[in-house]
């Protein structure tokens, strides 16, 4: 029964982890849903309600090599500098793969950046602390 538990234990520990968060700012609610896996991690980062939004994937450097995260836009055009933005930075933060989507309705991607920016410290803080309370 005790291998049972354990091998129950692993299995859950080893699933995505999902954070959701979401921001108030001047009358407008910026959203934000994290999702890690083992290798990557997915966030959409949105203005108003979740939406898929223009998408960048970010690749980090092997840790022996030196040099920049390597990202590209996957999809759409629209804040195509913001996503690539915070791919790159969650990339290299994490050391993982980093798929990033923002989705803008009114404002535009500089007015936007700051509360995003914000919003993805939240959510980053907000995973690493369920994973102390699991230890």
């Amino acid at each position: 029964m005790e291998n049972w538990d354990r091998a129950l234990e692993v299995a859950k520990a080893e699933r995505a982890k999902v954070v959701k968060e979401e921001l108030q700012e001047k009358d407008t609610r910026f959203l934000a849903v994290y999702v890690e896996a083992k290798n990557s991690c997915l966030i959409l980062l949105s203005e108003k309600e979740d939406k898929l939004g223009t998408m960048a994937i970010a690749v980090p450097k092997p840790r022996d090599l030196l040099g920049p995260v390597t990202s590209s836009v996957l999809l759409g055009d629209k804040n195509a500098i913001s996503a690539r933005m915070f791919a790159e930075q969650v990339a290299s933060k994490k050391g993982k793969i980093a798929v990033v989507s923002v989705y803008l309705e009114k404002l535009s991607e500089m007015q936007a950046q700051t509360y995003f920016m914000r919003l993805l410290e939240k959510v980053l803080q907000a995973k690493d602390e369920s994973e102390a309370e699991q230890i």
